[in-house]
C-alpha cells in the first residue's frame, strides 16, 4: 500500500448546462495519453461517487504530487457560458463530504486542497468544501 498524505481536489471543467460521464472523463484522458482516467473518485451532478482508479495505484492528476495523493473530480466546474463557476449541486457537496470523511478516516493527517493550491489552475474554483 502506498503513502497517502494528500487528497486533491479538481472539477472536470465542463459546463454545467452539458453532462460529463465517467465515460466522457475516460475518453478525454485517453485522448491525452493517459492509460485511463487520472483520478481515483469521480462525482456527478446526482452525487454518484464513481471509483475511477484504485487508491493503490498512482494517479495521474496533479504533476509532481500523484505518488502520495488521491486525486478527486466533480463534475462541472464552468457556468454555462464557459467561466469558472462552482456548479456543485447539494448532492455532489454531500457526496464530497462523505468521501472526505471516509478518506480521512482511512488516511490521517492527509491534507485536504484545491489543484489550484499545487499548481498556476483555477481548479476547483470553490473556497468551502
Amino acid at each position: 500500500m502506498r503513502k497517502i498524505n494528500l487528497i486533491v481536489l479538481h472539477c472536470s471543467a465542463t459546463r454545467e448546462d452539458k453532462d460529463f460521464t465517467e465515460q466522457d472523463l475516460e475518453q478525454c484522458h485517453l485522448q491525452r495519453g493517459f492509460k485511463t482516467t487520472g483520478y481515483h473518485f469521480y462525482i456527478r451532478k446526482n452525487g454518484k461517487i464513481i471509483s475511477t482508479r484504485p487508491i493503490e495505484e498512482v494517479g495521474a492528476h496533479a504533476k509532481g504530487y500523484n505518488a502520495h495523493s488521491i486525486g478527486i473530480c466533480y463534475e462541472g466546474g464552468l457556468s454555462s457560458d464557459g467561466k469558472a463557476k462552482d456548479t456543485r449541486t447539494e448532492w455532489q457537496k454531500h457526496s464530497l463530504r462523505v468521501l472526505l470523511k471516509t478518506l480521512l478516516l482511512d488516511y490521517p493527517g492527509s491534507r485536504v486542497c484545491g489543484h489550484r493550491d499545487l499548481s498556476a489552475k483555477e481548479c476547483p474554483c470553490f473556497i468551502q468544501i
